[in-house]
């Protein structure tokens, strides 16, 4: 059974733009794979203030998973050090590995789901990552876009 799962990111588009591909997408629930969820700098993205847009703009649900977030030091290591993307990516994919993700949830839980992180493109982001090392090890049951 394969599921679908899209990827977006918040900076770098309007509002208006970010809930239409939602809507567009037909995303039933977006999954905050983002450490801290709360910060002012998110604008319409700061966690309570997502879940209303979601349910009130597309009827979406809204669930924060910081268990698929990098940790507070590889997050400073890539973006505040300026450090190497290989590296980042060496040490998130090891930190999966060691939460042991591919267990602890199900394809199932990703049904609809849109996992949602600040950078504007997946191409170097970790979202990409979560679902790369995910479907690694469920045989590419997770059918992704990239919104």
């Amino acid at each position: 059974m394969t599921v679908a799962l899209a990827t977006i990111g918040f900076t770098r588009t309007t509002a208006e733009r970010f809930f239409e591909r939602l809507g567009g997408a037909q995303v039933k629930r977006v999954i905050d794979v983002r450490l801290h969820n709360t910060s002012q700098l998110a604008g319409f993205a700061k966690s309570d203030d997502l879940a209303w847009f979601l349910r009130t703009i597309n009827g979406t649900g809204y669930v924060h998973a910081p268990e698929l977030a990098p940790t507070e030091e590889l997050m400073k290591f890539f973006k505040t050090d300026k450090g190497d993307w290989k590296v980042f990516e060496r040490g998130f994919r090891a930190l999966m590995k060691e939460r042991r993700i591919e267990r602890e949830l199900k394809p199932s839980f990703f049904a609809g789901g849109c996992l949602l992180c600040s950078e504007p493109t997946a191409e170097r982001c970790h979202r990409r990552l979560v679902v790369d090392y995910l479907n690694e090890h469920w045989g590419g049951e997770l059918k992704v876009t990239h919104l």
